[in-house]
């Protein structure tokens, strides 16, 4: 049971971490860029810090779980830093905790 929970904290918040990422690039940054609303990015980036930085911890208590390798935990942290990249990364968690 710890185990599903484990993979299901990390899917969501994995998943509310890359749409904060892309509501920052995409609308947070535009307002302030092209618009003068600095307020954009500053509650958007302190959501997606929050989210960040809760992403981490979760990836290594998944990793015992998933039974990931050094290079696949590497793989679960650069997913967070790439565009969407943690939603490619809830696939293969979906079907890992669909097989517990």
């Amino acid at each position: 049971m710890r185990e599903m929970n484990d993979i299901r904290n990390l899917r969501i918040v994995g998943i509310l971490e890359g749409i904060s990422y892309l509501v920052l690039l995409c609308i947070a940054m535009p307002l302030k860029y092209f618009y003068d609303l600095p307020e954009a990015v500053k509650f958007t980036g302190w959501a997606h810090g929050v989210l960040f930085m809760a992403y981490i911890p979760l990836v290594f208590l998944a990793r015992k779980v998933m039974n990931w390798n050094f290079n696949w935990t590497m793989i679960a942290l650069v997913a967070s830093l790439v565009p969407a990249g943690t939603f490619i990364l809830d696939g293969r968690l979906k079907k890992r905790e669909s097989e517990l």
